[in-house]
């Protein structure tokens, strides 16, 4: 299902990528749901979390990579956040 949710934020084009925009549109209530790769660092994965609670907006826990998620997202480079 998460798969599914990314990839139409993708194909509605409403896909925010990188932690600094996540964080920024946790912080304003403009995320509908955060994605976070398998393997983004943990201290970025903590700081996401606690926004999100606040926000009260929901955290998929991929089981993709961020290469992976680069790859799903048609970006050259890879993702460990992304938001919509």
């Amino acid at each position: 299902m998460s798969i599914d949710n990314l990839k139409k934020a993708i194909k509605e084009k409403k896909l925010i990528i990188g932690t600094e925009r996540t964080i920024k549109a946790l912080k304003m209530g403009e995320a509908k749901e955060v994605f976070i790769s398998k393997n983004c660092p943990e201290l970025i994965r903590k700081e996401i979390k606690n926004y999100a609670k606040i926000a009260n907006i929901p955290i998929v826990e991929m089981k993709e990579n961020n290469k992976e998620i680069g790859t799903i997202c048609k970006k050259p480079f890879a993702i460990n956040l992304c938001s919509y």
